[in-house]
């Protein structure tokens, strides 16, 4: 499994201030980034796998609503997230 337990708690607890806090959009859009890093190298390798491909545009698309959420809430927890992930913008 690609994304274990330990795994999801160093995610939170680095970008989400605790490894409970679950729900900040810090730690939703680091788990993100995580798995579509993970769903853009299985598509290098299967290039025809089009379930996957649609998974990874729904979750750049969900990624893009929190950071233009964060953006709109708090635009220094946006650029902290923004060069923490080295996310282009």
């Amino acid at each position: 499994m690609y994304l274990t337990t330990e795994k999801k708690k160093e995610l939170f607890k680095e970008y989400g201030e605790s490894e409970t806090n679950t729900g900040s959009p810090e730690s939703q859009i680091a788990l993100f980034n995580f798995r579509i890093n993970h769903l853009t190298e299985h598509l290098k390798n299967n290039k025809k796998d089009f379930s996957t491909q649609r998974a990874l545009l729904k979750l750049v698309g969900k990624r893009r609503s929190l950071l233009d959420y964060l953006k709109n809430t708090d635009i220094e927890r946006y650029r902290s997230i923004i060069k923490g992930l080295n996310l282009r913008k």
